[in-house]
């Protein structure tokens, strides 16, 4: 795969072992500033049905994050 321009960090676990210290505090400020690891990387919560009261929380994910992330998909396809 030489073409790769951005891997998607899906979870905890990914951005930690990605990230490592640039990542931040906890996952929610990673992913609400997944702007500053672009291209490389975009920071995501697992999407995961025990995530539902994560998403009711935090609605800039959806407003913000997922059209952010289906630009980017359509931009490289």
């Amino acid at each position: 795969m030489p073409n790769i321009e951005t891997i998607i960090l899906i979870g905890a676990y990914a951005q930690k072992y990605y990230l490592g210290k640039s990542r931040e505090r906890n996952l929610t400020e990673t992913v609400k500033h997944y702007q500053r690891y672009l291209p490389d990387y975009f920071p995501l919560v697992h999407p995961s049905p025990l995530n539902i009261g994560w998403l009711k929380r935090n609605p800039w994910f959806e407003e913000e994050v997922v059209p952010t992330l289906k630009t980017l998909i359509n931009t490289n396809l």
